[in-house]
């Protein structure tokens, strides 16, 4: 019995002009799993989670989101299939509290009460139910990236896309936060794109490594990070 990947991409091409930044990837990602993409600057790892997301529509083939073609559709149209995506810059009102952020999110898909104890749930199980009262413009930036996935999870997503989540963490904050993502999964497929291999090492069980825009090797974490073609394209000495 075959079961429908959460997110499948299929000969997925991107070019911008005479460059190829992804070239003819197909990748699938099972609901409930959690997939991480790795691999050196320029392997193409970025633009293709740009294209599952909604930023760039690719030159050629296609996305599906639980069986169905999302490609050339907008972030915020695919949000509305209940997937919930987290870019690199926090993407928060500055001006509103962290509450009033994560209440907004939960929303879209409760009315007022409901959204009101969603919202205080979701903070809590994060961690950051003592930032609620806080204006977001004024929190640091580890505090704002946990804040911003709780406003991820306050949609109630099927599928979570993560753009390094980890990145200008301290290192509290990124054991924080893969405590976070591990709970998370318990009950959400996530994709998360990250260049800190410590983390990686923390999360993952599948890993994907991207080079050349296109897919080197696919295999769970400890046979991709004793990879002696990984350990040339991107790990080298970290991997020891």
């Amino acid at each position: 019995m075959t079961t429908t990947p959460i997110i499948e991409a299929r000969n997925l091409v991107m070019r911008f002009g005479g460059v190829v930044a992804v070239n003819d990837v197909s990748l699938s990602v099972a609901d409930g799993e959690l997939r991480c993409l790795i691999g050196p600057n320029g392997a193409g790892k970025s633009t293709f989670f740009k294209c599952l997301t909604g930023q760039l529509t690719p030159t050629s083939g296609e996305v599906l989101f639980d069986g169905k073609p999302i490609t050339g559709l907008k972030s915020h149209e695919i949000a509305r299939l209940r997937v919930g995506i987290k870019t690199q810059v926090p993407n928060l009102f500055n001006g509103l509290t962290a509450r009033e952020n994560v209440w907004l999110a939960a929303r879209r898909n409760h009315v007022d009460r409901a959204a009101g104890k969603l919202a205080e749930a979701v903070m809590e199980r994060f961690g950051v139910a003592a930032l609620a009262k806080r204006v977001v413009g004024e929190l640091a930036h580890g505090q704002r990236q946990l804040v911003e996935l709780a406003c991820v999870l306050a949609g109630e997503p099927r599928l979570i896309l993560l753009d390094e989540p980890a990145a200008g963490m301290t290192d509290e904050e990124v054991e924080r936060i893969t405590t976070v993502i591990r709970e998370i999964n318990r009950t959400t497929a996530l994709v998360v794109v990250e260049h800190d291999m410590q983390f990686i090492r923390q999360i993952a069980r599948t890993v994907t490594v991207f080079h050349q825009g296109a897919v080197l090797v696919e295999d769970h974490v400890d046979a991709v990070l004793s990879n002696p073609m990984v350990r040339d394209v991107y790990l080298g000495k970290k991997a020891a």
